[in-house]
């Protein structure tokens, strides 16, 4: 149990560190788990291999589109709804890969949940892409049509 504790707390403290916070602390003790759950870890297809194309972002959004889908599911169940629809979203892939600025845009959304929202940014932010071959940053608007799934 420590074992695994620290290492959720190195693995933390790593991705922390990758987004430029303060490392996380280790529980005092050992009879505390920290009450905050650790940032998912960045995984995916291998974008250090990846050309920068329109292809390759759509690999990776489609990668984690099955959290996108669990965004969808927990708040529209969390009301009782099963209504389908569209989020547009935007989001600005800078020179190291990394999502910044991510945003749905709801003037052309038809899911209009601030939670759903909410859920859906955090997902975009935590994606990383392959980087751009001119270090310059990237604005992406991308798509998602969400339905309840049987």
């Amino acid at each position: 149990m420590t074992r695994a504790l620290l290492s959720a707390v190195v693995l933390a403290s790593a991705v922390a560190l990758a987004q430029g916070a303060a490392p996380a602390k280790a529980p005092t003790g050992g009879k505390s788990a920290a009450t905050t759950p650790a940032p998912a870890k960045r995984d995916g297809p291998d974008v250090d291999r990846m050309p920068f194309t329109p292809d390759s972002i759509r690999q990776v959004v489609q990668y984690h589109q099955r959290r996108i889908q669990e965004c969808y599911e927990d708040h529209m169940a969390e009301k009782d709804r099963t209504v389908e629809g569209r989020l547009m979203t935007t989001f600005t892939i800078d020179a190291n890969g990394l999502v910044k600025d991510a945003r749905v845009v709801k003037k052309t959304s038809t899911l209009k949940d601030p939670s759903l929202h909410d859920c859906v940014q955090a997902v975009l932010s935590s994606m990383t892409f392959p980087k751009p071959p001119d270090g310059t940053d990237r604005p992406i608007e991308y798509p998602f049509n969400l339905k309840a799934i049987e």
